[in-house]
């Protein structure tokens, strides 16, 4: 007996109009130019992929065609009054696609996050290097899941590291999780620990209970001072030696934004992941 889905179907026009939606929320104001990110990857739960799935190929064509149609929009807009460019002393800002080419790829859902009509939009936008303040390339990626009653954004920001040498030890993490014992190297000045998603790359996977957030903690390393410091980003909590450690974010209008807040680690530490899976952390001398 085949087993009918009563949740309700998302058009394919609606999924296209996410993609201009999170291309608008991700737009980086720069002197002379706005940058729109390049990348879109769209995420569907697997029976709502599976309906489009062979019209795929015409889907991108159209959702590429909308992001040109809306930046064309965006900038044919009336400029700001001169007065107040005049204030600024600014000129108004075209909005450009940051790369070449757009790229937009269209999956299901691989880790069961999402619900039947619900539609995740993650962008990347690629932020220049500032080698002069020994700050390596960022990418602010912004996730918004759009499900029929709400729109829930996720915004955050990964760093790589300015420098092409061969990467060197700079700690080691060691814990043990639902599925084993582990060893994690430190090798990069930032690096995120959760149990991870499709809206929430980490670098630490952890096998454990939703007790744990997705994206719990993030340890970030300052050049200047050698010194690591602990971010919590979780729900339930973080701790460090088992006290509890302050929030390093914020809930504004739906979008989790960090802070700023953060605390300094000991060479040798022991961070724990809502009392229930705890990380050792060595920083190598």
């Amino acid at each position: 007996m085949a087993i009918v889905s009563t949740a309700p179907r998302r058009p394919a026009r609606d999924i296209i109009e996410a993609v201009v939606a999170n291309m608008r929320r991700n737009l980086e104001r720069l002197k002379y130019s706005t940058l729109a990110p390049s990348r879109y990857t769209v995420y569907l739960h697997p029976t709502e992929f599976e309906r489009l799935e062979t019209i795929v190929p015409v889907l991108c064509e159209q959702t590429i065609r909308a992001l040109d149609e809306e930046l064309q929009r965006i900038n044919a807009s009336p400029p700001a009054p001169r007065w107040m460019r005049r204030m600024t002393g600014e000129p108004e800002p075209e909005v450009r696609n940051a790369a070449t080419d757009w790229h937009v790829a269209f999956m299901a859902d691989p880790d069961g996050e999402l619900k039947e009509g619900d539609v995740l939009v993650d962008s990347e936008l690629l932020m220049p290097a500032r080698p002069d303040l020994g700050v390596g390339e960022l990418t602010r990626r912004i996730a918004i899941v759009q499900s029929p009653q709400q729109a829930t954004t996720i915004e955050h920001t990964i760093c790589r590291s300015s420098s092409s040498s061969p990467s060197r030890l700079l700690g080691r993490v060691e814990y043990d999780d639902d599925s084993g014992h582990h060893f994690y190297d430190v090798t990069t000045g930032c690096f995120t620990i959760g149990r991870g998603g499709i809206a929430h790359p980490v670098d630490i996977r952890i096998v454990s209970s939703t007790e744990v957030s997705r994206e719990h903690a993030r340890i970030r390393r300052d050049t200047a001072s050698d010194r690591f410091f602990l971010i919590d980003l979780s729900t339930l909590g973080t701790t460090l030696n088992g006290c509890h450690v302050p929030k390093g974010f914020e809930d504004i209008d739906g979008t989790k934004r960090e802070n700023g807040s953060e605390t300094a680690l000991p060479d040798v530490a022991r961070i724990g992941l809502a009392g229930t899976i705890f990380l050792d952390f060595r920083k190598r001398r």
